[in-house]
């Protein structure tokens, strides 16, 4: 009796905690894909993470942008928060973000920027933006060629 009440606070506190996950971080909407894949603290972590960059820390973007998210469907969900970040900020300030990024580091936001575009939302009318950062982020694109 013991043993399976112990196993069941141990099922109802997993549930619950799954249940806490965040799927939007101050008006960043974190892919399904992201969300379902992640434990509690790996989406603790990321939304810290998130929540740090739109507060203009470059530490935290830089971290953002590494933050393992499994790969295929999860690296466009990544990308859309990257580009939601990058809008909510503006772009002179993202810029500002990046001054100490090396050229690693620019070339991976480069190509979440790219996902984050063509397969994001980020107009929010449920479908894919399929846009570019050219025509999105032109000061941007232009501060990423000159620096790559």
């Amino acid at each position: 009796m013991k043993n399976l009440t112990i196993k069941n606070t141990i099922v109802i506190c997993s549930i619950f905690l799954l249940g806490c996950k965040n799927d939007n971080v101050e008006g960043v909407i974190l892919g399904n894909t992201i969300v379902v894949h992640q434990d509690y603290s790996e989406n603790k972590k990321m939304s810290s993470l998130i929540k740090s960059s739109l507060n203009k820390d470059s530490k935290a973007f830089k971290q953002l942008i590494h933050f393992p998210t499994g790969g295929a469907q999860g690296s466009y969900d990544h990308g859309f928060i990257i580009t939601q970040i990058i809008y909510k900020n503006g772009e002179l300030e993202t810029i500002k973000i990046l001054k100490d990024f090396n050229k690693k580091n620019l070339n991976l936001l480069q190509g979440l920027i790219s996902v984050g575009l063509a397969y994001g939302d980020n107009n929010y009318d449920d479908k894919m933006d399929n846009t570019n950062i050219r025509n999105e982020f032109p000061k941007l694109f232009k501060y990423l060629n000159e620096k790559i």
